[in-house]
């Protein structure tokens, strides 16, 4: 979304040829190829793992650091690979996106004022959604080391999981 508010601003006038129908499909697929690679290593690591039968886990879903914290096996590899890979998941796309909109802003600066209020507002909305999303999904998944309330960890996957896509 981004790289999309980032061509449609920066280089309106080469939109369509940038933003073709292959490049989204790649974008999509490349998108859903990494996720899937990062939720294979965890579902290994979790495979190895022992649980009592009589488990419950004070959540809504289960979530990988949920999952760790009520296992009865040494978990500190897996948690070492969930922090490493919650790092990467965040950084390189937080970073694109940073630089996507500093590009934009600097854009925007050299346009008149009524394009630039119609481009701030498509851009302000994006920017509340992925803060709120990498905001609350950093804190669950950051903060699965410090005990914290379920209830308060319940509510921040809420935010991530419902609130971003509606």
């Amino acid at each position: 979304m981004a790289f999309d508010r980032f061509v449609a601003i920066c280089h309106p006038l080469n939109y369509t040829v940038i933003m073709n129908p292959q490049l989204c499909v790649l974008l999509v697929l490349m998108s859903w190829i990494i996720m899937f690679c990062f939720s294979l290593i965890h579902v290994v690591l979790l495979k190895q793992l022992t649980f009592s039968i009589v488990t419950e886990i004070p959540h809504f879903f289960c979530e990988v650091a949920q999952l760790y914290k009520v296992s009865s096996s040494d978990t500190l590899i897996s948690i070492i690979v969930m922090y490493v890979s919650t790092a990467l998941v965040v950084v390189f796309p937080v970073t694109g996106i940073l630089y996507s909109y500093s590009q934009i802003v600097s854009t925007l600066m050299r346009m008149s004022s009524v394009n630039k209020y119609k481009a701030f507002s498509t851009c302000g909305s994006h920017l509340c959604v992925v803060s709120l999303f990498y905001g609350t999904a950093l804190g669950v998944y950051l903060s699965s080391a410090v005990t914290c309330s379920p209830q308060g960890s319940t509510i921040a996957s809420v935010m991530y999981t419902v609130v971003t896509t509606c």
